[in-house]
């Protein structure tokens, strides 16, 4: 699996989503690589890890980094947040922290998690993969843009990084698929020991806020919401998300304590990006 290293200081994992590669984070990585030393993943199979024959699962895509990578803040957006977080509920100490970026522990709707997307959708991509492929990759960038103020420049970014690294096979492709329809990890989310950023765009059409929002409260994190942002907010509010990410980095060096939220409990409500930066500046 490839991971591509640059940038100086504390450790950070990113970990993208589905059909994309490393390179998506770039509006990111500039505003972060002089304060933190990134670890940029290509998935297995995605981008450059293209033959790489790991399970796309996110405990064995987990399994085989924190084999590798030292301790570090874990950022997923996403598939990627899958991954994420299955890392933080498996590794003691290699998980530092952890950022949701547009991510869930659960994906589809359920009896019990009304804010999930419709599972016929996920199959209907997975359909339409096997005839025209391209077209079909398109149409789930679109959704991913769908909602932000700034969805054409959205939608002209992902297509423009999507195969830069290379095309995921359609096998592959449908395999992501099959884990955000299957994935849920929500049972662990108490087990999460290390502070936690859940960032959700509040117009995003494939991740729903309130999810991420009761995911946050579960496990003791913050929630913060981008007011005009889609899917991808670290494409449109770069500056934005990086200044959570770094207050979330200064919440790990304090060793702030995690009060997870009993289920039965309402979640609070958002906290303000500002506000989350002033709490790590105490």
């Amino acid at each position: 699996m490839l991971v591509t290293v640059r940038g100086a200081g504390p450790a950070l994992v990113l970990l993208h989503g589905w059909a994309m590669h490393g390179g998506v984070f770039e509006p990111l990585a500039r505003l972060l690589e002089s304060r933190f030393t990134l670890h940029l993943v290509d998935l297995p199979g995605h981008g450059l890890s293209h033959d790489d024959a790991t399970a796309l699962a996110p405990e064995a895509v987990a399994d085989a980094l924190l084999a590798r990578l030292p301790p570090a803040i874990w950022i997923g957006w996403s598939l990627g947040g899958l991954v994420a977080l299955a890392a933080a509920q498996r590794a003691t100490g290699a998980v530092q922290g952890l950022a949701m970026l547009a991510a869930s522990p659960r994906f589809v709707r359920g009896d019990d998690w009304p804010e999930g997307m419709d599972p016929a959708i996920f199959r209907r991509f997975a359909d339409d993969l096997a005839g025209d492929y391209r077209a079909a990759v398109d149409r789930f960038l679109l959704l991913e843009a769908q909602g932000s103020d700034h969805a054409r420049d959205e939608i002209r970014a992902l297509r423009a990084i999507v195969f830069a690294h290379g095309e995921p096979t359609v096998a592959r492709l449908c395999e992501g698929l099959r884990v955000l329809e299957d994935s849920d990890l929500r049972a662990g989310l108490a087990s999460v020991a290390v502070p936690s950023l859940w960032l959700a765009g509040r117009r995003d059409r494939l991740v729903s806020p309130p999810a991420m929002q009761r995911a946050a409260a579960a496990c003791g994190g913050s929630f913060v919401e981008v007011a005009h942002a889609g899917h991808a907010p670290f494409l449109t509010h770069a500056a934005e998300v990086a200044e959570a990410i770094v207050a979330l980095a200064t919440l790990v060096a304090q060793g702030a304590p995690v009060v997870p939220v009993a289920p039965a409990v309402a979640p609070a409500a958002p906290t303000a990006l500002a506000g989350l930066a002033a709490e790590a500046r105490r």
